[in-house]
């Protein structure tokens, strides 16, 4: 046997003993990218707004209509939302439909990463609801079977991405996902992320 087949073999053995073959420079099979999977289309992403002024959910008796009451974008999340839209218009991305919560927050970002947006509330946050079962079955259901070549974003909250996922999730951060054609799961599958 050539020395160098040895080597490879024992390299991988001992690689794999120490789960070194899943780290992502180590794979000899890349899965596609996050941009690759969004050119190919039929995509759902779910886009977490981006950074906020400090805080945890939103000041008492908060109003939807009235972003005064709410808690709001920082100077940086701004720039993070611009962000995310050069990347966008840098990477040649289409589209379709740019989908967002009521929260000030949500829509503020769709509007400066995307400019366009329809607010959509079953993607509204259920933080101190019982509306989550009820909100998350609206948001699959009406996803199924979103195929290629259209994308959809939809900008909302941690809680509800996490109920649509299963995963946590940063602000301004982006999950990538692709519904299946038939059936309805009860949770979407994370193909890729995106930080910005």
């Amino acid at each position: 046997m050539p020395l160098a087949t040895l080597n490879r073999r024992r390299f991988t053995q001992q690689a794999a003993a120490f789960g070194m073959l899943a780290w992502p420079g180590l794979s000899l099979a890349q899965a596609p990218g996050f941009w690759a999977l969004l050119r190919e289309g039929g995509c759902v992403l779910l886009m977490r707004h981006a950074q906020t002024e400090p805080g945890v959910g939103d000041p008492p008796n908060f109003t939807i209509g009235n972003c005064s009451t709410q808690r709001n974008l920082s100077k940086e999340g701004r720039e993070q939302a611009r962000r995310v839209g050069q990347a966008f218009v840098r990477e040649r991305v289409k589209l379709d439909q740019v989908r967002s919560s009521a929260w000030c927050r949500c829509v503020d970002t769709a509007m400066l990463a995307f400019k366009q947006n329809t607010v959509w509330p079953p993607i509204n946050s259920f933080f101190g609801t019982d509306t989550r079962d009820e909100q998350t079955r609206a948001v699959l259901d009406a996803v199924q079977g979103w195929q290629a070549p259209r994308n959809l974003v939809l900008v909302t909250h941690q809680v509800n991405i996490t109920a649509l996922t299963g995963q946590g999730v940063a602000m301004g951060e982006i999950l990538l996902t692709r519904p299946a054609k038939e059936g309805s799961g009860t949770q979407l599958r994370v193909l890729a992320r995106q930080t910005f």
